[in-house]
């Protein structure tokens, strides 16, 4: 039996030792910053941690949209899960997807590759699982506008940018070279704000005399959106500030419009058809389908309806955390950006550590905002943080700073600052690399 196993499953021990307590297992669903905060605020508490996720890997998904335009390799932006397990003397991880949760048997189902079924029991239950794009109801786009929420996301629309380029390169036809060089964005977050901006000076300067018979620089960006301005979660201020900077850069912002459909040869929105072979959706989000096993109350959203102290009303064993719950502070919901997650995940660790131990619940969970960021290209960012709302080259440093010192590992910190300097000083970009498609071995 493996070390994590046996960690999750002790091995029965002789008659006179089953009288010592047995340790509370905790049992958390998902890698994230949620996942990582509770298990982290478990450290010194007298528990077993099994950790599930389907993936190996913690991912900062702040700068994910750098791997999606070459400026980052995968691999600078996340970091081994397992590594918990050399930190952190009382946590397990296991690879594995979760088939079922039993609140009533405090039991959770899992499928492991190559093994198959297994069945964890817990004593806590903490589902921290994250979102996944949404299509709002339309999920035949998804195979031609890909999301931006995982590395191979990423690394997909990377190979899809880039591919454009190397096809508009090849072809004589003029109306097929246009359609290869324009990208859609359907979706003003800050994730299509980012991204947009990031294409636009990858055109513009990193590929810059890299082609023959096409010019990157008069590739055409679209950001389509159907609210009235693009970031409409900061101040409208910032959003002004955000717009300008974007039509500066060349990106076309086109708001007040829906995408009534999405093919192969690009989109439709107010009627009007946009021929265009990169279609990227930055658009809605729902939560993983990890939260319907709960049979508790769902928004439209999919996500669960927690309490003040974040669990479900059918158990108060049961915490639900990160992008994966919805709760409602002061009138307004608590967003779902990274702060906010560790925030949750670190208060239910610590109360499930006050719990093991006899103590009282204490104060409800309160989110406290630090201030929302979001980058738009290069020397430009904007901020707001309660009163404070400011934009422009002092807070990109600002931004920069902080997104190197929250990187999970010091050798991501040590990488990605020094790819951002030479990025800075030459426009050059790390990892313009297009994924080969596998190939069926050759016959003899």
């Amino acid at each position: 039996m493996s070390t994590v196993l046996t960690k999750a499953f002790p091995q029965e021990k002789p008659a006179e030792a089953k009288a010592a307590p047995r340790k509370k297992r905790v049992v958390i669903v998902g890698g994230g910053f949620a996942g990582i905060a509770a298990a982290r605020a478990l450290k010194r508490s007298n528990v077993d941690i099994v950790l599930l996720d389907r993936r190996n890997h913690h991912i900062f998904q702040p700068l994910l949209y750098q791997v999606a335009t070459a400026v980052l390799a995968p691999s600078e932006i996340a970091a081994p899960l397992r590594q918990l397990e050399a930190k952190q003397k009382n946590v397990a991880v296991l690879l594995a997807e979760v088939k079922g949760i039993n609140p009533a048997a405090r039991a959770v189902e899992v499928t492991c590759p190559g093994v198959g079924s297994r069945k964890f029991e817990y004593d806590f239950l903490v589902v921290a699982t994250g979102m996944h794009p949404s299509y709002f109801g339309h999920d035949e786009f998804a195979r031609f506008a890909p999301g931006l929420k995982t590395l191979n996301d990423a690394e997909t629309i990377r190979t899809r940018i880039l591919s454009a380029f190397e096809l508009a390169e090849s072809t004589d036809d003029e109306k097929e070279r246009a359609r290869q060089m324009t990208f859609v964005l359907v979706g003003a977050g800050p994730t299509g704000v980012e991204l947009a901006a990031s294409i636009a000076q990858l055109v513009s300067v990193t590929l810059r005399g890299n082609f023959r018979n096409i010019d990157p620089a008069r590739s055409r960006i679209l950001l389509l959106d159907g609210g009235a301005r693009v970031l409409p979660t900061f101040a409208e201020s910032l959003s002004k500030k955000a717009a300008g900077r974007l039509k500066k850069l060349g990106v076309e912002v086109v708001t007040g419009v829906k995408v009534d459909k999405v093919d192969d040869q690009g989109v439709i929105s107010a009627g009007e058809r946009i021929p265009s072979a990169t279609v990227l959706w930055t658009a809605g989000v729902a939560a993983s389908p990890v939260v319907k096993l709960l049979g508790t109350t769902m928004d439209r959203a999919g996500r669960a309806l927690v309490g003040p102290f974040l669990d479900i009303p059918e158990a108060r064993d049961v915490f639900v955390v990160g992008d994966a719950a919805a709760m409602t502070q002061d009138g307004h919901p608590v967003p779902g950006v990274a702060q906010a997650a560790i925030q949750q995940g670190r208060f239910v660790g610590r109360l499930i550590a006050n719990r093991t131990r006899g103590r009282k619940d204490g104060r409800p969970f309160r989110y406290r905002n630090k201030g929302n960021m979001a980058v738009v290209g290069k020397n430009f960012a904007v901020l707001e943080a309660g009163w404070l709302r400011t934009g422009g080259f002092l807070t990109w440093l600002v931004w920069a700073a902080l997104h190197v010192l929250a990187l999970p590992q010091l050798q991501n910190r040590f990488r990605v600052q020094t790819q951002w300097f030479w990025s800075y000083l030459t426009g050059q970009r790390s990892s313009r690399l297009i994924s080969e498609t596998p190939r069926p071995p050759a016959s003899r």
